[in-house]
């Protein structure tokens, strides 16, 4: 509706997380770091926390896109899941073909085949899970049980968890103190500040095609600070209906 009028190409602003628009900030640098620094380490978990809108599930898809090809991944961007029906996804995400009757010590009797089997092909194998506060506890435990199987010096499944705040008030319950033991590594990604907000807006306008200077005033970009907060989603729904 706008393109033409501003001369741009596509949307700078649009709510899908793509990466094509990935803007170098210090928030995404540095959890970027944390997590590839702890997986080149063999930590077994990684936690990833931030406010709706903070761009968990584009950081996700950041770290999945730049992995080199020694990692083989497994990615579960709707863990509103069963136990059984999580196990059954990491499966599908290795590449195993089962029978659809097929029980659950025999899934993860196969499941623990695949990471020894990738582990002596020399890959490393990543769970990736988007929107990790809607695990159950039974789920978080069925990922913890299968993080157990290692070798005398690596684990065979490392884990990331992207998920919102309600992520650590679960992990704090009892029941759930041996997985949250196991958390080596953990990353709070923060909104935006002024002069990052004023560096990102810029980044996407340029990367859709705009080069004609500043397009939001001094003003505007107050109001746009004032009224998102900072939080990437908020400022990209804001910038469209601005535009």
């Amino acid at each position: 509706m706008y393109l033409e009028h501003f001369k741009l190409n596509k949307k700078p602003f649009s709510l899908t997380p793509n990466t094509d628009f990935y803007c170098e900030l210090p928030c995404y640098t540095q959890a970027l770091n944390v997590i590839k620094l702890s997986l080149s380490n063999g930590e077994g978990f990684i936690k990833i926390v931030g406010e709706i809108g903070t761009g968990k599930t584009f950081l996700c898809r950041l770290l999945l896109n730049s992995l080199p090809d020694d990692y083989v991944t497994a990615y579960i961007p709707n863990p509103d899941l069963t136990s059984d029906g999580l196990r059954l996804s990491v499966a599908k995400e290795l590449g195993l073909t089962f029978d659809a009757s097929i029980g659950q010590h025999s899934l993860v009797d196969k499941i623990n085949e695949r990471l020894l089997e990738l582990h002596h092909q020399g890959k490393k194998v990543v769970l990736l899970v988007d929107e990790s506060q809607c695990l159950s506890e039974s789920c978080l435990e069925a990922i913890r049980l299968l993080t157990n199987l290692e070798t005398q010096s690596d684990k065979l499944l490392q884990v990331v968890l992207f998920g919102q705040p309600e992520l650590d008030a679960k992990l704090n319950q009892s029941t759930l103190r041996q997985l949250k033991q196991r958390i080596t590594f953990s990353y709070y990604l923060k909104p935006l500040d002024p002069n990052e907000m004023e560096a990102y807006i810029c980044h996407r306008l340029a990367m859709a095609g705009y080069t004609y200077g500043l397009l939001f005033t001094k003003k505007a970009k107050k109001l746009l600070y004032k009224a998102s907060g900072g939080l990437p989603r908020l400022l990209n729904i804001l910038c469209h209906k601005g535009l």
